[in-house]
Formats: C-alpha cells, structure tokens, sequence
C-alpha cells in the first residue's frame, strides 16, 4: 500500500494530464496560424510585386495570369 494512489489522486493527477494536452493542441493551433497567416502575407507581397512589375513593363497576359492568382489568394482568405 506505500505507493498506491488514491482514486482521488487518481483522478486530479489524469485531469491535469488532459489540461496539458488542451494547452499543447491549442499552442500548435496557433502555431499553425501565425504559419500559415505569414505564408499568405509573403505569398501576397511576392504577387503584388510581380503585378507592379508586369504593369511597368506592359505586359498585360503575365498581369491578367497574376490578377487572376491574387484574386484566388484573397478570396482563400475569406
């Protein structure tokens, strides 16, 4: 009987356990969206610059291609 727990301990000791896990899931959750928030935001960056740079050079096909892409972009985001 030394080393035994009691149901109670039990108990306390298996609801801490799941406390843990909950705040683990939910720290990979948020690691998940500030990851996937800042591939959006470089994803968006790199087509903006490539829109500028296809309107500076006139090259209308490669702007409607890009356009169409952000527009895909920013209607995943919503």
């Amino acid at each position: 009987m030394k080393n035994e727990k009691s149901y109670t301990e039990m108990m306390k000791s298996l609801a801490r356990k799941k406390r843990t896990m909950d705040n683990i899931n939910m720290l990979d959750v948020y690691i998940d969206m500030i990851i996937d928030e800042s591939l959006f935001k470089r994803r968006k960056e790199l087509l903006e610059q490539s829109i500028d740079d296809a309107l500076d050079n006139r090259d209308q096909q490669t702007f409607r291609d890009l356009a169409k892409q952000y527009k895909l972009l920013i209607q995943s985001a919503t």
